[in-house]
């Protein structure tokens, strides 16, 4: 029988199975952090039940962690006491983990995969829906709540229903400017956000094919937010490299091994899924959202959709839009370039190159906030620290930071953020703050200009 990318890693993991029913999945790599682990490990220590496989377990300190002064004790009592509950509960445990201040500590998404943790052919859980991102390896990796992360803890295994398989190609040469977060969120406006839901989606074509690892790790990232279980792209030579001689990686022999096995993790000619979507590469421009979902998006050149919908009205509402009204020219005073989608060194050159020799405008706060220690270090060794300092921009340390305002880093009441993370729902960045996902290089040209442009315009 032919199968998909996903059937085959899937199938691959089954430790047992209820006719018509759901399965026993075995898990590779259980990551956490400080957020949603304390509940879990307080239910296997009511009941008495020790950890099963600690040494699949990696820990990271992200979510609620301060970005300025990381050395200084954390002033929030909430994630200070979160941070000292999952460092006891690591070391109760014998559980690995990259807390402040250690040099791999950094977004659990963001990290895994540049520390080699992440690896085709794996399944991989997280207490944290954007879990998809690992996808982009070849790896069946999905976002799980608290009552699942203690079914890990305890058995090293997930009961569950196979999801149904959907297929998104994008094939064609994709225009100037036109980076790998706007294809998944021209992808959202085209499909709406419910288009994944019950599905595990593979993305295929060359446009995939050719885009760098993190350009994959965006577009996997944001399957969530079309509903999808997760994200996945068949590893290939891109992928054996990138993974090649990181710190988890296999070495010699058994990497060569690996990837043998590695290149037989691609869907079968003629393998069926439960639905397909094609779209062509050239139709795509650089893209905004308008709305409160992530699925209200435009590209640059459009205006808001006339739309009457109950939903639709309370949103443009939120965000004080009209229909029909253009982004470009939008005064917009707070600009984030960070989180689990965008904050990888990629990201910053992108950025850097537009913002070199410019510099920013003076309305905007612009925070950039690398997605782990050695992004920092990267954009240190690389010089592009010194370029953003001089345009006026602001380089924080590594964490989720500005992407859902669960530290200090909070956009006010009634401001306008171009954002590069990956949800812009009422609320998502502070109290009243009003989001528009873009990607990083619609991000650096609106904090230079301090108002949205049309990039196409300023492309040569």
């Amino acid at each position: 029988m032919k199968k998909t990318l996903f059937d085959k890693v899937w199938d691959a993991h089954v430790v047992d199975s209820i006719k018509n029913g759901p399965e026993v999945l075995y898990i590779d790599k259980h990551l956490i952090h400080e957020v949603t682990s304390p509940q879990a490990f307080n239910e296997l220590k009511e009941r008495d039940i020790s950890i099963a496989r600690p040494d699949k377990i990696i820990a990271t300190a992200d979510h609620n962690t301060p970005t300025i002064n990381q050395h200084l004790p954390v002033r929030d009592e909430l994630s200070r006491n979160q941070l000292a509950k999952l460092t006891k509960n690591c070391n109760e445990n014998n559980i690995e983990l990259y807390g402040l201040g250690h040099k791999y500590n950094g977004i659990v998404h963001v990290m895994a995969p540049e520390l080699g943790i992440t690896q085709p052919g794996m399944t991989m859980v997280c207490g944290d829906s954007h879990t998809s991102t690992h996808g982009a390896f070849g790896a069946i990796a999905f976002g799980i709540g608290t009552s699942q992360v203690a079914q890990v803890f305890a058995s090293q295994c997930l009961l569950l229903q196979k999801p149904k398989s959907l297929r998104v190609t994008v094939k064609g040469k994709l225009k100037k400017g036109v980076l790998p977060k706007d294809v998944i969120l021209y992808i959202i406006a085209q499909l709406g956000t419910n288009s994944g839901t019950g599905y595990f989606c593979e993305y295929a074509g060359n446009v995939f094919e050719e885009m760098s690892m993190e350009g994959r790790m965006t577009v996997c990232n944001m399957s969530i937010e079309m509903g999808a279980r997760g994200g996945m792209i068949a590893p290939d030579e891109t992928t054996f490299e990138y993974v090649k001689g990181r710190k988890f990686a296999p070495k010699g022999e058994e990497f060569n091994e690996k990837v043998s096995y590695w290149k037989t993790l691609k869907t079968d000619d003629d393998a069926k899924f439960d639905k397909e979507y094609a779209f062509k590469a050239e139709d795509i421009e650089p893209m905004v959202t308008y709305g409160t979902n992530p699925g209200m998006g435009i590209k640059i050149t459009e205006t808001i959709p006339q739309e009457n919908d109950a939903s639709f009205e309370k949103s443009l509402a939120y965000m004080n839009f009209q229909k029909g009204e253009s982004l470009v020219n939008k005064k917009i005073n707070y600009v984030f370039i960070g989180s689990c989608t965008n904050s990888r060194i990629e990201d910053f050159r992108v950025a850097a190159s537009y913002v070199k020799g410019k510099q920013k405008a003076q309305n905007v706060n612009a925070w950039l906030v690398p997605g782990s220690q050695l992004v920092a270090k990267q954009i240190q060794e690389e010089g592009l620290q010194t370029i953003f300092e001089k345009a006026g921009f602001e380089l924080r340390e590594p964490g989720c930071s500005a992407c859902l305002a669960m530290n200090d880093d909070k956009i006010p009441e009634g401001e306008y953020c171009v954002s590069t993370s990956n949800r812009n729902f009422e609320g998502r960045q502070g109290q009243g703050a009003r989001t528009i996902l873009a990607s990083p290089l619609i991000a650096a040209a609106t904090a230079v200009e301090g108002r949205i442009i049309d990039i196409t315009k300023n492309l040569n």
